[in-house]
């Protein structure tokens, strides 16, 4: 069932009370160059794109931040960049959105990532990345360690935004999470599938989507299992974890919390509209994290969540959900629900 009214509006209100949330995360930045296309090229069998705008966007951990901003937090994004005429970019952007840059590791062997999407009104038409994917070498670590443990006291949870371009090592994640653990702080980790899902453990809170869950499952030796009750309990016990949530894209989210009764519970998608699911994920996660540090259950948590991502799919591109929006979107949703 749905949360109350009286529920969110005491978890949200929260929101900008707590400590700032620290993001740790690979972080980059989209870019979107949009046209129109009225002829085919002369020298290639390729369409030629008649651009008329184009724009920058936080992207990837760095948007987890912005979505955090978006809904009312603070927050500390910790990361790696280049230390290229991109990484500026990546500085200048945060700035703008009034976000802290002090967290940000400068590493001259690596590019800044850059993803250029490349889009007409009605299809995308390529996307071109700029980016280092090996994993980051034991100084960069060492750096990054230091930071967050300068972090650590002063926030009020850790968000680990992982989409596998080599900041997140096992030793990274087994010297952070219990730091936080011990300190009686939550951990929720946004997975990438090319990550050993071992490197997780110890998680608050893991946010895989089906297809990451069934390739983690598959890489802890269970090659054959597609029951979502029994791949998420496997899961939590092989990764010692207190709480999971699978997104199912249009069939919802499922979810178990160890803490509660442990039985699987599934909520329905509330997307009205999708024109886009970029950075729908990012949303899912910062809104998740947030009601859950604010006291909510993960069923409550999970309903904020399925609301903000209904919010960002309605929109192109990689988007943002503001606090106005999510709970004019939670109000339509109860009233729409209350009438069925």
């Amino acid at each position: 069932m749905i949360l109350t009214s009286e529920r969110f509006d005491f978890i949200t209100q929260k929101f900008s009370t707590i400590n700032p949330v620290l993001v740790l995360g690979d972080l980059g930045v989209d870019k979107y160059t949009f046209g129109e296309v009225k002829r085919i090229s002369p020298e290639a069998p390729v369409p030629v794109l008649e651009v008329s705008k184009e724009w920058d966007k936080l992207g990837l951990a760095a948007n987890v931040t912005d979505n955090l901003k978006s809904l009312g937090l603070e927050s500390t994004l910790c990361g790696v960049i280049g230390d290229d005429s991109r990484a500026s970019l990546v500085e200048s952007l945060l700035e703008e959105r009034g976000l802290k840059t002090w967290g940000l590791v400068r590493d001259p062997k690596r590019m800044t990532t850059y993803k250029e999407r490349v889009t007409t009104s009605t299809q995308q038409i390529c996307r071109v990345d700029y980016e280092t994917k090996d994993a980051i070498d034991a100084e960069t670590e060492k750096r990054i360690v230091a930071r967050l443990n300068e972090f650590s006291a002063n926030h009020s949870g850790l968000i680990i935004e992982d989409y596998g371009k080599g900041l997140i090592t096992n030793d990274l994640c087994q010297k952070i999470i219990p730091l936080f653990k011990e300190a009686g702080k939550l951990v929720a980790v946004d997975p990438s599938r090319s990550t050993p899902p071992a490197w997780y453990k110890g998680a608050t809170l893991l946010k895989p989507n089906k297809a990451e869950a069934l390739m983690m499952a598959s890489a802890l030796g269970y090659f054959k299992e597609t029951n979502l009750e029994t791949i998420a309990k496997l899961l939590i016990d092989k990764l010692s974890l207190e709480k999971i949530i699978i997104t199912l894209g249009p069939d919802g989210m499922c979810m178990v919390d160890t803490k509660l009764d442990g039985k699987l519970k599934l909520i329905p998608t509330v997307a009205n509209e999708v024109f886009d699911v970029s950075g729908a994920g990012d949303t899912t996660i910062a809104a998740v994290a947030s009601a859950l540090i604010c006291g909510a259950t993960l069923e409550e948590a999970a309903w904020l969540g399925n609301c903000a991502a209904g919010v960002v799919v309605g929109k192109r591109g990689t988007a943002l959900c503001t606090m106005n929006e999510l709970k004019d979107y939670f109000n339509r949703l109860r009233s729409a629900l209350k009438n069925a």
